[in-house]
């Protein structure tokens, strides 16, 4: 159960209560083994301070373990809690020597020593401090203090102990409650700020741990949209254009409607093994299987042979391993210049070489195609290329592209080994 109190609605500090019930449960039993002990002394009748204990912390008990009390004054339970386990015991002491001046006893015989009154009142002390602010332990210090002095006049007036001795006491305990009570209020206050800053912290890293996730959604759906576009987006534009000239020849050529007809059907199946070759590659790369160096030959050469290029390849017989992002991302931006070749450049021959130079390694793949003028592809929204500049944007490294109309392509990629 959180309550709250004083004006800005301040929490209670985690587990401020407990202690305080089990303090008080503490002095419930002391005070009990001291009736006890009063009791087996066949001299002595239990003191009026000690039956004046036992009803103060019994009542005290039963507050603090009334959950419906605690519910019933909300905010105001603590400090009400609070302020009677602070002045029980001075009203206790000052009972026990009006019971004195009552008995006959004059003076300072009459006094009932206040040396226990520390005890009692640095429970409240220590919980004040630990809850509240520093201007709320001095007034807790001065107006336990107050309210003594002024039972102790009354005492005076009725001929018990003389006050300037009292005060005297009175003036010690507070001097050495003030000190107490400003350290605990300082380390209070030093851990409710570290709690503070480690609740604002646990806030910050929560909101990057968001971010983070929506990031890696966020790359995870342009991985995607590169996939789909290597391989249903080109099937799938290429078959509208067939099937619009398809509808046009029904009308007047039937026999040439057919061949069209059975030229999209190829392109389609071609397409669906593409598409189930690239689902493949997503649920297992080759990487895996193969690592960097083999994988990349072995996709050179299914590409060269399925497209009937002549293929020229420079690579070296080994490589520093990479982490497995990086050569995923080597791996997808040479699968998608591969692909480009097949699909638009009309080319003859193909070389692709890879190379680890002064701590990085660059990958360059050329043909001898039509080419095309990068700066017109990039306006035009190309998202093969756009998948590429990202790959290599994600690794840390650079994507160049280098063509002209009739002169071939040129892909070169440099990253950090």
């Amino acid at each position: 159960m959180c309550y709250h109190t004083g004006m800005n609605e301040q929490r209670i500090e985690p587990g401020l209560l407990k202690v305080f019930r089990l303090s008080v449960g503490i002095q419930w039993v002391l005070v009990v083994l001291a009736i006890c002990g009063e009791l087996l002394d066949e001299q002595l009748d239990p003191q009026f301070m000690t039956l004046f204990a036992l009803v103060h912390t019994t009542l005290l008990m039963g507050i603090l373990s009334w959950k419906r009390i605690s519910m019933i004054l909300g905010r105001f339970f603590l400090p009400l809690t609070l302020l009677l386990a602070s002045v029980g015991p001075i009203a206790g002491f000052a009972l026990a020597t009006a019971a004195r001046i009552g008995q006959g006893m004059t003076g300072d015989a009459a006094w009932v020593g206040q040396d226990g009154l520390i005890v009692w009142l640095l429970v409240p002390l220590l919980l004040v401090s630990s809850q509240y602010s520093l201007r709320v332990m001095f007034a807790f210090c001065f107006g336990t203090a107050l309210l003594e002095v002024a039972l102790s006049a009354i005492l005076d007036v009725l001929g018990g102990p003389r006050l300037a001795m009292i005060v005297e006491e009175i003036l010690i305990r507070l001097m050495l409650f003030v000190v107490v009570g400003s350290v605990v209020v300082s380390l209070s206050r030093a851990q409710r700020l570290q709690r503070e800053a480690l609740a604002q912290k646990n806030a910050q890293l929560s909101h990057y741990a968001a971010t983070l996730e929506q990031l890696a959604v966020s790359r995870e759906r342009n991985r995607m949209a590169r996939e789909l576009h290597d391989t249903l987006a080109h099937t799938l534009s290429a078959g509208s254009v067939q099937l619009e000239a398809l509808s046009v020849l029904l009308d007047s050529d039937l026999d040439a409607a057919r061949r069209q007809l059975q030229s999209t059907q190829a392109m389609m199946r071609s397409g669906l093994q593409e598409a189930r070759r690239a689902l493949r590659a997503l649920r297992a790369s080759p990487l895996d299987d193969l690592g960097l160096l083999l994988a990349l030959r072995q996709l050179a050469e299914s590409t060269a042979e399925r497209a009937g290029l002549e293929l020229a390849l420079q690579f070296p017989e080994q490589i520093e391993s990479l982490p497995p992002e990086i050569e995923q991302h080597v791996y997808r931006i040479a699968e998608e210049a591969l692909t480009n070749v097949v699909r638009h450049s009309n080319a003859r021959r193909l070389s692709v070489c890879l190379r680890p130079y002064d701590g990085r390694i660059k990958l360059t793949i050329h043909d001898d195609g039509i080419g095309f003028d990068p700066a017109q592809a990039k306006n035009g929204g190309q998202f093969g290329l756009m998948g590429m500049q990202e790959r290599a944007l994600l690794c840390g490294g650079i994507l160049r592209v280098e063509s002209q109309p009739q002169q071939g392509t040129t892909i070169i990629f440099e990253g950090a080994l």
